[in-house]
């Protein structure tokens, strides 16, 4: 007799008995046959799963489409799945390298082409095809010393080193018509799951991209992001000097005993950069306001310390302003859609008296700057004045700081404009990116739980609603700089994760937050950790790791 669990389906808040041992898509299939199409995931017990994984005890399940982050995901590693495919059809030795998140899609580098032309046309007729037949993801265990034989003779050197060097005894990994690879997560359960993509030649690779989950049946809008583009290159090419592209090399390096020379040109190299937008800022001559701003946890603040150490041995005097005292007085601060207060929109600033303070200030005239106080919630004299001097520049860090409303009263020509943020741009393997939203959470995770009191659980909640904020104020900005900073460090990852992993761990599973805590933990096994103790007190990690030499 077969033998019935009990699932609870969070999609309708109901209860079914299914048969045991029956997978997502069976189980999706009997429950709500009408909306299976829609979806291209599940979440078994707040962990994400392929819809080929099968149940056997009572659980909770959630089925999803591409309108959630997991969903997309999922989507995402089937696709470059496909794609990885389609060029090893066609090309005789080229691989794929997802090197750069770019323009609403990813960044394709092709290796071993040799100058080869490679039409993202044929490309795409090759996917087209695999996708026509509705080929399956066929999931494989085995000894991690065959699998590593078997990249080996794939020629996935990538793979190869990073199995090697995380000891695992036995890996999983798929195949695709005998084509075998391993994306790190989730798949569609077939070729014939991805219905919408776009593939175009883009400088000498290709661009890949994504539909819109906000808009069902369209691609997202491509954008220009050349100033961000070429970050990428510069770091991938250092890496490449480096040998350390991917998390493997890094694994490899500092088990050799390399950790610290890795930590020394990572921190070398950003403060270079710093040193030259210094210069930069001091020879244009005409510049009187430094403008930073970028995204959350990309280390701003310790960038804006710096920078202005650096200003400082140029013979300059930076002059910092807050723009959290320019708020205007709580009883006329905006509210957000749930009625609480919106301290995120550039409304909550009062525009005018910023305006009319920084005028006069390059005016040469005194200016007695406000302070916010946040028990009352009213603007106070402060008794700080200042007066600028002819070697003075003022530096504003903060998410408005490049939107043209904050400053629209003072001419460009004494602005110099910065986005900071963390770009990772080191690779878990060249098939699979590490992104930078997640090296950004993982830094707030382990700052607010030192600096703020915060649980992991809290942190991984407010995300969302901190990402849209920065999709809505300050992604729109981001090409419009003199220059753009990468405050992302090859090393960083390993250095965080004997803070994360712990706080990670302490998300309970019966949380919703649960899922992407275990998806972190997942990526950071692959992770060897090393010794912070190496890295320098000025380092922007500090901002989050601790033991900095500023105060925040």
């Amino acid at each position: 007799m077969e033998e019935m669990i009990t699932i609870r389906c969070v999609n309708d808040g109901k209860k079914y008995k299914v048969a045991e041992g029956s997978s997502l898509l069976e189980i999706g299939s009997q429950i709500m046959p009408d909306k299976m199409k829609e979806f291209v995931v599940g979440k078994v017990n707040n962990r994400v799963e392929g819809l080929t994984v099968r149940v056997y005890n009572n659980s909770d399940i959630e089925f999803s489409g591409i309108s959630s982050p997991f969903g997309m995901r999922t989507y995402t590693r089937t696709l470059l799945f496909i794609l990885s495919k389609a060029v090893s059809n066609l090309y005789k030795g080229v691989s794929i390298s997802v090197e750069a998140p770019i323009s609403n899609g990813y960044y394709i580098c092709l290796r071993h082409s040799h100058g080869r032309i490679i039409d993202a046309a044929d490309v795409r007729k090759e996917m087209d095809k695999l996708i026509a037949q509705d080929l399956l993801f066929v999931q494989e265990r085995k000894p991690a010393d065959e699998v590593i034989d078997m990249y080996e003779r794939a020629g996935m050197v990538s793979k190869v080193k990073l199995l090697r060097s995380t000891g695992r005894l036995y890996t999983t990994y798929y195949t695709l018509d005998g084509y075998p690879d391993n994306y790190y997560g989730a798949l569609c359960p077939s070729t014939g799951y991805v219905k919408l993509f776009g593939l175009e030649n883009y400088y000498e690779g290709l661009l890949l991209r994504l539909p819109d989950p906000v808009v069902p049946g369209k691609l997202k809008p491509a954008i220009k992001q050349e100033k961000m583009f070429e970050v990428f290159k510069i770091h991938h090419r250092l890496h490449e000097l480096g040998g350390v592209r991917t998390i493997g090399d890094l694994n490899e390096v500092c088990a050799q005993g390399y950790t610290n020379d890795i930590i020394n040109v990572s921190e070398a190299f950003q403060e270079r950069q710093i040193c030259h937008m210094a210069e930069d800022i001091v020879a244009k001559r005409t510049i009187k306001m430094v403008l930073v701003a970028g995204p959350s946890s990309s280390g701003k603040t310790t960038f804006s310390k710096r920078l202005s150490v650096q200003l400082m041995t140029c013979g300059y005097r930076p002059v910092p302003i807050s723009l959290d005292d320019y708020f205007v007085p709580r009883s006329q601060t905006p509210l957000d859609e749930k009625g609480d207060y919106d301290y995120e929109t550039i409304d909550a600033l009062n525009l005018p008296l910023l305006a009319e303070h920084l005028q006069q200030l390059f005016d040469g005239k005194d200016v007695e700057l406000p302070r916010y106080d946040f028990v009352t919630g009213e603007s106070v004299p402060s008794g700080n004045h200042l007066k600028l001097s002819s070697h003075d520049i003022v530096v504003i860090e903060g998410i408005h700081a490049l939107n043209p409303k904050l400053t629209e009263v003072i001419d460009d020509l004494y602005k110099y404009k910065i986005y900071v943020s963390a770009l990772t741009t080191i690779q878990l393997d060249n098939h699979n990116y590490i992104s930078p939203g997640d090296n950004r959470l993982m830094r707030r995770i382990v700052r607010d739980a030192q600096f703020r009191g915060s649980s992991a659980k809290d942190t991984i909640r407010r995300w969302p609603s901190v990402r849209a904020g920065e999709r809505k104020w300050i992604i729109p900005f981001q090409e419009d700089v003199d220059v753009m900073f990468n405050s992302a460090l090859v090393y960083e990852l390993a250095g965080l994760k004997s803070q994360v992993m712990p706080l990670l761990e302490m998300v309970p599973e019966y949380e919703p937050e649960y899922g992407e805590a275990f998806r972190l933990l997942k990526l950071l096994r692959y992770i060897n950790p090393i010794n912070i103790g190496g890295t320098p007190q000025p380092s922007l990690l500090r901002e989050f790791l601790g033991g900095s030499v500023f105060h925040y």
